[in-house]
């Protein structure tokens, strides 16, 4: 073997990884495609800031720093994450693509870029930046304008003069809106299936954090306090301006901070439906209005980067490999995943959970 564990990928959840089992004297390589650690984060839109706050949201062992914001940029993200990187001396090969994951009998086969590798573990930790969803709109063929996956978007200057429409309203599309907006750009937003919208801090504290404790109190108990949060919102902001998700907001990933919904109020953005199909000028609504636009943003999320292993493994709807616990694969031995768990309580305080119950599984498998 090349290796006692291989680890795909050198964002947030192949560092935590890595530093863990460092930890343990647990022998490994980490495989990043991109030139530099957090590659993916490199290349994402100029204004991203975390929606969590720094507190929850560091890498195990390192705090960020104090002079660092409750919500970190993007910039000082990227800074903090090659600082992890260099602090703990962590074993990170950049330049190097995984082609290929397969299982043979004494462990893995990984077909790289730089060559085959061999290990007796593997732990996945590619997030999900990298593999982009975009569905398929009737007639996108026809449309004579520009059509860009929210996660080409850098910033609003190309699209000064124009009208753009953003489908869908995750975080990332409510942020690419608001923004395109504050910046004189005419925006419409299309919501298929309604938003949950929390705002970013309640009395000064993160909404995370709330959510990370109200998770731990009973169902019903649960259903009080987003009650609550919801009557005091509409107290302080006005009623909602759009449709309700039919997903209970603590079981995802909710819409956080009201920057979209301050530009739909000022009337900066206007809201439609799901879209049925492109024409040639633009778009058809699902309630039959034609509109014309210049530029569309599918701003329709991502699936788990999981390209290497083909079908090797099973997945679900949101194409998260199925799993016996939070890491372990449910379909292969030795195979674990590290960032694939999101909710309410914030993709990197999970992938910090994951990456100490991937390490404490593979010391026991592999030892140290």
């Amino acid at each position: 073997m090349d290796t006692d564990v291989l680890v795909v990928g050198a964002g947030p959840a192949g560092l935590a990884t890595s530093r863990q089992l460092s930890r343990r004297n647990i022998a490994h390589r980490v495989l990043e495609r991109g030139g530099t650690v957090g590659h993916a984060w490199a290349n994402l839109y100029d204004s991203l800031v975390l929606h969590t706050g720094k507190r929850m949201s560091h890498l195990p062992g390192l705090p960020f720093p104090r002079d660092y914001p409750t919500f970190v940029s993007r910039g000082d993200f990227l800074a903090y994450l090659r600082r992890y990187q260099e602090t703990f001396a962590l074993p990170v090969e950049t330049g190097v693509t995984v082609e290929r994951l397969e299982r043979w009998a004494e462990g893995w086969s990984a077909r790289t870029t730089a060559g085959p590798i061999t290990a007796r573990a593997v732990v996945v930790a590619t997030g999900i930046i990298s593999n982009p969803v975009a569905p398929i709109i009737p007639g996108r063929e026809r449309f004579t304008g520009r059509v860009i996956h929210s996660i080409a978007y850098r910033r609003p200057d190309p699209f000064r003069g124009q009208h753009v429409l953003v489908v869908g309203v995750g975080n990332s599309g409510g942020e690419i809106g608001a923004e395109l907006a504050q910046n004189g750009i005419a925006v419409t937003v299309a919501v298929r299936s309604g938003a949950n919208v929390v705002p970013r801090e309640l009395l000064g504290i993160p909404i995370q954090y709330l959510a990370h404790y109200v998770r731990k109190l009973p169902r019903p108990a649960q259903h009080v306090v987003v009650a609550l949060i919801r009557s005091l919102t509409v107290i302080r902001r006005g009623p909602p301006v759009l449709p309700p998700s039919p997903v209970f907001p603590l079981d995802a990933v909710p819409v956080i901070g009201f920057h979209l919904v301050d530009a739909i109020r000022s009337g900066a953005v206007e809201v439609r439906p799901g879209v049925e199909s492109f024409t040639a000028a633009g778009v058809r609504f699902t309630d039959g209005r034609e509109e014309a636009f210049d530029s569309a943003i599918l701003a329709t999320g991502f699936h788990a980067a999981l390209g290497p292993l083909g079908d090797s493994i099973r997945t679900d709807a949101k194409g998260f490999a199925s799993r016996t616990d939070r890491v372990t694969s449910a379909d292969q031995p030795d195979l674990y995943f590290v960032g694939q768990n999101y909710d309410s309580g914030g993709g990197l305080f999970n992938i910090g959970m994951d990456a100490e119950l991937t390490a404490r599984h593979l010391a026991d498998r592999v030892g140290g």
